[in-house]
């Protein structure tokens, strides 16, 4: 990471390299942050540390200060419960954290960023081999885990990354997630600028588009959905995009057809990439999954792909080193990704999560396919399918929809089932409830099983 700033330092010096809410910083300036990090990380001799902080130039300075000197960082993700970071920081075995919050008691030892971002120094001739990182999963199915990178692996898909620095990069994505450092290497390795607003929502996301011109977004599917809900209730024209990337979870064919007609002159690309694995595959046809091309075996590729009982498997050299606490894996290793995939006319559609599956009765149901039968149907918002503890099944479908403020709702829940009744009978949403907001974790649909 701190090579890509030093780079994209001697490009240009008064271009901005991130912008947020309420200030900006140049590459140079950037460069100067995160060699001052450096230094002190070696003078105060942290080896391990927790960033618990949501602003973006902090976070970048920090992190990169921290390769430069070879120290693990680790970004938790921002709460207001102050029992979150110190409970992580328990798991993780992290002795210091460093924030600008005073809420962390003294259970850890807290360094504030100022202390850190202060140090007179250089930038460093050289960097160390060993630059390790540790990223949280988010936790949806579980408590999270912390995967073990190291820069030099993550940094090679963006090698061959060609300067674009008028290129402007919006961060939908949260710091502590892989899409979002995905995102930021990305905007790095062409010398962009990175537009960071806060809270990192999709009405902010809009309108920092607007403000600041963004002319390239990678989001997940759910947050383009509810940026396209705010672009329709807001009745002003679209931002104008080059680029729409989407990541995170299986995308609809319906929402790339929607983002098409929006941002006609965009090119729209889907990414499938994983905490485990890192950037796996990027498909621009425009249609949803993954060409069976994507599957040819070339034994010296940095990943490859291959379909086990239905489940995509992954095996990448420029993944994860292994899990915190677990014994380092072989990069030649297959591993499983829980992803759920069908091949249907030689093209490999995602049907969901393993962890996803709704057994009704002994039959498993998939949710994906069901929400976006839902979803298409005119006078829906936003959809979620999930199972629903049952007595007599084990399981029933649910689904929460929100809909169209001025759409007669007992109508609409007619047409949904009407869209579903071709379906299994295990498989028709026994419960439809209508809801102000759709539950997410990361920016991505939460379908874990419900009790109620």
């Amino acid at each position: 990471m701190i090579e890509l700033i030093e780079r994209a330092a001697r490009i240009d010096d008064d271009r901005p390299a991130i912008l947020t809410n309420d200030r900006a910083v140049s590459y140079p300036e950037l460069l100067a942050a995160a060699s001052s990090v450096a230094a002190a990380l070696a003078a105060v001799d942290v080896r391990r540390f927790a960033i618990v902080d949501h602003d973006a130039i902090t976070v970048l300075a920090l992190l990169a200060g921290a390769a430069a000197a070879g120290a693990e960082a680790c970004v938790y993700s921002p709460a207001e419960d102050p029992d979150v970071p110190l409970e992580l920081a328990e798991r993780f075995d992290h002795p210091t954290l460093v924030s600008a919050r005073t809420d962390l008691g003294d259970r850890r030892r807290v360094l504030h960023p100022d202390e850190l971002l202060t140090t007179a120094s250089g930038p460093a001739s050289d960097h160390p081999a060993a630059r390790p990182l540790l990223i949280l999963t988010t936790g949806t199915t579980g408590a999270p885990k912390g995967v073990r990178h190291d820069w030099s692996r993550l940094l090679r898909p963006f090698e061959r990354v060609e300067p674009a620095p008028d290129q402007r990069w919006l961060l939908a994505y949260g710091l502590h997630q892989f899409g979002g450092l995905q995102l930021v290497l990305q905007t790095l390795a062409a010398a962009a600028t990175l537009v960071a607003p806060v809270p990192r929502r999709p009405a902010s996301g809009l309108a920092a588009m607007r403000e600041h011109a963004v002319t390239h977004a990678s989001a997940t599917p759910t947050y383009w959905r509810f940026l396209l809900a705010e672009l329709a209730a807001s009745g002003e024209p679209a931002p104008v995009l080059e680029q729409v990337t989407l990541g995170g979870e299986a995308v609809p064919a319906s929402l790339l057809g929607e983002l098409r007609r929006v941002f006609p002159a965009a090119r729209i690309s889907q990414i499938y990439a994983a905490n485990e694995s890192g950037s796996v595959r990027s498909v621009r046809d425009e249609h949803n999954g993954l060409p069976l091309s994507a599957f040819a075996d070339k034994p010296d590729a940095d990943v490859a792909l291959k379909i086990v009982d239905g489940e995509l498997w992954v095996r990448s050299r420029v993944g994860m080193l292994g899990y915190y606490g677990d014994a380092p894996v072989d990069p030649d290793e297959w591993r499983p990704t829980g992803d759920l995939v069908e091949v249907v006319d030689g093209r490999v559609y995602f049907r969901g999560r393993r962890s996803e599956i709704i057994n009704v009765g002994g039959t498993k149901v998939h949710p994906l396919p069901i929400e976006e039968r839902i979803s298409a149907v005119p006078g829906v918002r936003l959809a979620r399918v999930y199972g629903r503890r049952s007595a007599l099944t084990g399981a029933i479908v649910a689904a929460e929809v929100v809909a169209d403020e001025r759409v007669d709702r007992d109508d609409l829940a007619d047409r949904i089932r009407a869209a579903c009744a071709d379906l299994a009978d295990t498989a028709r949403p026994r419960s439809i409830r209508f809801v102000d907001a759709i539950e997410t974790t990361g920016d991505k649909v939460a379908r874990a099983q419900e009790d109620q």
